[in-house]
């Protein structure tokens, strides 16, 4: 048994969500063959609380708005350090970066099959830390930093 095309349409809005809001290691795995219970599981990490509770909300908004689901399960909210949605079919992980190191799903499901992603969450692979604002929405670097203490570019 393969995740079905139904769950694999989930992944993709999800994390294209996720990519979005500039998670960061986005992977998908095929746990159809060792659970029961769901098909895939999605998994994001992101540096803080609030944007783990961002990147969570969005793939909320993208899900609903695009493919009219709703989570039947959300876990872990109130301390924004790691949000389980549960979609039946999938199951999205969104957690800060110490919990991901600390809890290691990754490793856990390695011998998984990987699901196909959107190229932006694919390369989030390479986004070792994602840049937030105070509300935890995806900022470019420039509006995250200013040049120096004098607001002078550096020319160098």
């Amino acid at each position: 048994m393969t995740a079905t095309e139904h769950s694999q349409e989930l992944i993709t809005v999800a994390a294209q969500a996720a990519a979005d809001k500039l998670a960061h290691n986005i992977i998908a795995f095929d746990v159809s063959e060792v659970l029961s219970i769901t098909d895939a599981f999605l998994i994001a990490s992101a540096n803080n609380d609030r944007q783990v509770k961002s990147i969570a909300e969005e793939i909320e908004d993208q899900l609903r708005e695009q493919l009219d689901v709703k989570p039947v399960r959300r876990e872990g909210e109130r301390e924004g350090r790691w949000i389980l949605l549960d979609y039946l079919d999938i199951v999205v992980h969104v957690q800060h970066s110490e919990e991901r190191s600390f809890y290691s799903l990754d490793r856990l499901w390695k011998d998984c099959p990987e699901l196909p992603l959107p190229a932006d969450a694919l390369a989030s692979r390479n986004r070792p830390d994602a840049l937030t604002d105070a509300d935890g929405n995806a900022v470019a670097p420039a509006e995250a930093a200013p040049a120096d203490d004098f607001g002078a570019e550096d020319y160098s």
